[in-house]
């Protein structure tokens, strides 16, 4: 379907960013353009939110803990954010954690892991892990339920949730009863038809996924290590139930896509849901764009789903 108004109008005004090319941008000034222009998160009120820090396997990680409610044994997601490994902070996706806070009625930490260019492969997924782990082995005197503990992303940080998924089975823990994967990174060879298709003119290009491709992944890295590109593992079975949500003009719309056929051939319970009409990062544009509003609907739906059972 044609790209939806008010997703254009949103194009349209970061399109008027002055970002600098992309062979001579560095990271500290595209994450002051970004953070210039982030949308402020929703009025909801929560019974709790709260920085501290965790233990990570290079020192303290940075989180954010976001409480509905001040009673101990709730659900809980660890949550990792999206930008390309490179960019996004647990500022940039306060509205995303406040609403699935409040709307699935759960506890959310949301995880500031070490970013590229200055952390490359795999500090992001050595502290993501580390995180989830500490979380469940802490779940008690976090107010969590160590038996409810999913993870959840968007982008790189659905990228992130995945890999954890794969090393706690390998590892045979910490156990994890769900994945929300929101447009994942899945596969950084970047051979899709959607990245032919949605390479141009949708927010997300092929140019930035060069970029941030260049700043995570070391020269002699492996694009096909499960880790970094999960769409490679060798199995999924033993992987917990996923929620996999799409965008339509998305160049990682069918690595994600890809991903669900997958987890659903290994017999992993997965749903998915492209978004008609909306580009990469709708999710987290949730009160601007009509489809953010009904894909965190969605998602909070499934995951409310998941800690009931």
């Amino acid at each position: 379907m044609p790209l939806d108004p008010k997703a254009k109008a949103v194009i349209d005004q970061m399109s008027s960013l002055p970002v600098p090319a992309w062979d001579i941008l560095d990271a500290v000034t595209y994450r002051a353009i970004l953070d210039s222009a982030r949308f402020p998160p929703p009025p909801i009120t929560l019974a709790e939110i709260r920085n501290t820090t965790i233990p990570g396997p290079a020192g303290p990680i940075p989180v954010r803990i976001y409480r509905n409610s001040l009673d101990g044994n709730q659900p809980g997601i660890v949550y990792f954010h999206g930008g390309g490994f490179v960019i996004g902070s647990l500022d940039s996706h306060e509205g995303g954690c406040r609403r699935l806070c409040k709307g699935a009625g759960c506890t959310v930490v949301s995880i500031d892991y070490r970013l590229a260019p200055e952390h490359v492969f795999p500090a992001a997924v050595e502290d993501a892990y580390e995180a989830t782990k500490y979380v469940a082995e802490h779940a008690t005197e976090l107010g969590i339920d160590p038996k409810r503990i999913a993870v959840a992303g968007d982008s790189a940080g659905g990228n992130l949730a995945a890999v954890v998924a794969l090393i706690a089975r390998d590892k045979c823990g910490p156990a994890i009863c769900h994945q929300l994967l929101v447009y994942p990174v899945t596969d950084l060879k970047f051979t899709s038809e959607s990245y032919r298709s949605n390479g141009v003119g949708y927010f997300l290009t092929r140019d930035m996924m060069d970029w941030f491709r260049r700043q995570y992944m070391p020269a002699a890295a492996a694009l096909d290590h499960p880790h970094a590109s999960p769409l490679y593992a060798e199995s999924l079975k033993g992987l917990p139930p996923a929620t996999v949500v799409t965008a339509e003009y998305d160049p990682l719309r069918d690595e994600g896509e890809a991903y669900a056929k997958r987890l659903q051939e290994a017999g992993v319970p997965t749903k998915v849901k492209r978004y008609d009409g909306v580009f990469h990062g709708f999710f987290s544009m949730a009160g601007v764009i009509d489809q953010g509003d009904q894909a965190v609907d969605w998602a909070v739906g499934e995951l409310k789903a998941a800690f009931r059972s």
